[in-house]
């Protein structure tokens, strides 16, 4: 961040805004047709430098290559409530923490290379099939025109020729070295988006290794894997909050705001680092200060080295990935392990009813958590039904072929019984 400010260009930080404002009015843009995204790297299990795991770490070598990073591209629309779905890029296409789930059933978009890395054929296929589609869906929902305005920066990955690949969406690319001044999503989104990542992290480290017999920390960062990083970020990107996103264009398009909040995100995102400082004493850190938090995550900007992409296509070439050699045969979620689970669910909830002394927090909670199902219960429904008519559908096969053989007997019968006469 630092370097980046450090090189911005001022001046054309403050046309650049005069100039896009121009281009929406022209094209008549509404701020629920006009996006950002913006790439940004993950370091998915690290730990504030504080910390003696993070001490271990830094001791072995290639502790950085990472098999714990992986990019994110994020973006919304300026009005903050189109949030765009993750997209994940990874360096292994089936890690065996995937094995039996559908990668098109995740809450990311999930795509890989060696470098985890975007690279601009992920990208154009990120905007034909996956941005273009979304925007249409979305403003038929709103019934708005089917056009939109997407802004990015000047990344090599970002292909020059997407105006070419749509006739509903128009491209325009910020000022080079203006990205830090600019850019909505580096006005703070991706920031607390991290801020809440880690958080998380922490939250479920408690989790895991509260009470009795439970698992070590060594344990939970061992035993962490990238489908807990994907739930993990999926959560952290809904808890961006629609305002801050809104906010965020305050620098591009101050117009579409609808209400300045001035310093209400760089507090937010004070407050939840705070947080994680108490987390992380909590959990044993002891020692870990503020400043090891924000340093934890401005780490996240850090390139591979030459040296950690050497160590990553080694670990590669030495089978370290596990990798599974093809998809897996996807997970089925029969009516049977539903069933035993809603019973499960509505046990807790009954030892909560029958203990708790204040019945209108019950109730609620009760209800919460049964409109909470109402996903799964659809789908049991929908599954037991498909069972009984395909049940009702062999019985009617089973009773034509019983029909069919009776008659066929009795053919026989009646031959045998009437005898052709001889020549």
């Amino acid at each position: 961040m630092s370097s980046e400010a450090a090189s911005a260009d001022t001046d054309s930080a403050n046309k650049y805004p005069a100039e896009l404002k121009k281009i929406i009015d022209e094209g008549g843009y509404t701020p629920e047709q006009v996006y950002n995204v913006d790439e940004t790297g993950l370091f998915w299990k690290r730990m504030p430098a504080r910390t003696f795991i993070s001490t271990e770490e830094k001791s072995a070598p290639g502790f950085k290559a990472s098999k714990d990073r992986l990019t994110l591209l994020l973006g919304g629309s300026a009005s903050g409530d189109m949030k765009l779905k993750p997209l994940l890029v990874y360096h292994s296409e089936n890690p065996r923490a995937l094995k039996g789930y559908a990668k098109s059933n995740l809450p990311v978009i999930w795509r890989s290379n060696k470098k985890a890395w975007m690279t601009v054929t992920l990208f154009q296929d990120w905007f034909t099939n996956y941005f273009c589609p979304a925007v249409e869906r979305y403003n038929a929902r709103r019934n708005i025109s089917n056009k939109a305005l997407l802004l990015l920066d000047n990344a090599p990955s970002h292909p020059v020729n997407l105006n070419d690949l749509s006739d509903n969406v128009r491209v325009e690319y910020i000022p080079k070295y203006t990205t830090s001044l600019l850019q909505p999503m580096d006005q703070g989104v991706i920031a607390n988006f991290k801020a809440y990542y880690l958080r998380k992290t922490f939250l479920l480290l408690i989790k895991v290794i509260d009470g009795e017999d439970k698992p070590t920390i060594r344990d939970f960062r061992k035993k962490f894997n990238i489908l807990d990083a994907v739930d993990n970020i999926a959560e952290s990107w809904d808890e961006v909050k629609t305002s801050a996103i809104n906010d965020s264009w305050k620098n591009i398009w101050p117009e579409c705001v609808h209400e300045f909040h001035g310093f209400s995100q760089a507090e937010s995102l004070q407050q939840v680092q705070q947080d994680i400082v108490t987390l992380a004493n909590n959990v044993g850190f002891e020692g870990v200060i503020e400043n090891d938090v924000v340093e934890l995550l401005e780490s996240h900007r850090e390139d591979l080295t030459n040296e950690d992409l050497m160590m990553l296509e080694q670990e590669q070439a030495a089978g370290q990935e596990e990798d599974i050699e093809s998809p897996p045969t996807p997970l089925q979620l029969t009516t049977k392990d539903m069933s035993k689970a809603f019973a499960l669910i509505q046990e807790g909830l009954q030892i909560f009813a029958d203990n708790d002394p204040n019945r209108e927090r019950n109730i609620k909670i009760a209800r919460a958590v049964n409109n909470a199902l109402s996903s799964y219960t659809e789908l049991y429904k929908e599954k037991v039904r498909r069972k009984h008519q395909t049940t009702l559908d062999e019985l009617f096969i089973l009773r034509e072929k019983v029909k069919a053989d009776d008659d066929l007997q009795g053919r026989a019968e009646e031959s045998i019984a009437s005898p052709s006469p001889s020549k």
